[in-house]
């Protein structure tokens, strides 16, 4: 049994980017959080499935390059290979759940 608080763990850039919450050994799990016009990074992956939780905001994301508007409540599983980004375009802040499985730290596609 792992247990972990929120307020245990900092964002990547302070107030915003990834929180991980879990890395490994079988997924990643944590906390995006964008600050308004800000974006998540468009990237890829070779072999993992990516899982975002949209519970505050309504953000645009964007997977190989069709935009869908976000509501809260909303899921999209990514597939390996498809390229994806998060952009905050509205001007409120954004918490997003996100898992990826299997834990494979370097299999990010960068573009």
């Amino acid at each position: 049994m792992e247990r972990i608080n929120e307020s245990q763990r900092e964002y990547r850039k302070g107030k915003s980017g990834v929180k991980y919450l879990f890395r490994g050994p079988k997924i990643d799990w944590g906390i995006l959080r964008l600050q308004p016009r800000e974006k998540m990074g468009l990237h890829g992956h070779r072999e993992v499935e990516e899982t975002f939780y949209f519970f505050s905001g309504t953000p645009k994301i964007i997977i190989d390059d069709q935009e869908y508007r976000t509501q809260e409540g909303d899921a999209f599983r990514v597939e390996p290979k498809e390229k994806h980004d998060i952009l905050n375009d509205t001007d409120k802040v954004v918490k997003v759940v996100f898992i990826k499985c299997p834990y494979l730290p370097e299999d990010k596609i960068s573009y």
